[in-house]
């Protein structure tokens, strides 16, 4: 008696039957199997139509496994680079959030230099206000002072006339005899002669 693989083997060779569809069957059945193909042309007939399919079935089977592989791939590929996306999406967000924060900061820089700016410019207005008041007024103390001086020497030729003017008239005084006369004098002229 032959083992079940060895009436398998047979069954595959001689009709097309695949181990895999034979192996639900037990030692018997693939022997009771093997007879009635060897003694009924029609059976084998069929068999080999359902061989023929199951090869057919066994190639699409494969076909589409291939095709299930590469979609697999694919769909990996996909979800990697989809992960890959979201985080440069997340990366990209967090940049526009830093970005946005150091736009709103440089504003507030511009804003805090443009009012800085705009007190200095004022505070230099002033000061050329201040500037020209104090040039106007530098100018009439020029102009009073020239005028001072002016008087001031006027003022003190007049003075110098008066003491010689004086001092003419008290030596002419001094030459008269009384003594109160020309002490009281003396005094006087010293006290104006300085």
């Amino acid at each position: 008696m032959a083992s079940k693989d060895q009436v398998q083997t047979i069954l595959k060779e001689k009709y097309g039957i695949n181990k895999n569809i034979s192996d639900v069957l037990d030692t018997e059945e693939c022997e009771k199997l093997l007879t009635i193909l060897n003694s009924e042309p029609i059976t084998v007939k069929l068999v080999e139509s359902f061989a023929d399919k199951n090869s057919s079935l066994g190639k699409n089977n494969a076909s589409l496994g291939r095709i299930r592989g590469q979609a697999e791939k694919k769909l990996s590929f996909l979800q990697s680079e989809y992960l890959e996306l979201q985080e440069s999406i997340q990366n990209i967000e967090s940049s526009k959030l830093a970005l946005e924060n150091k736009k709103k900061q440089l504003e507030d820089d511009r804003n805090k230099l443009e009012l800085e700016i705009q007190n200095i410019y004022l505070e230099t207005e002033s000061l050329k206000n201040k500037v020209d008041v104090l040039n106007s007024n530098n100018q009439k103390l020029t102009e009073v002072n020239s005028q001072l001086q002016k008087e001031n020497k006027d003022l003190k030729n007049i003075v110098d006339e008066i003491r010689l003017k004086l001092a003419i008239e008290f030596k002419g005084l001094l030459r008269l005899e009384d003594s109160e006369i020309r002490k009281g004098i003396v005094k006087l002229l010293k006290s104006t002669l300085g």
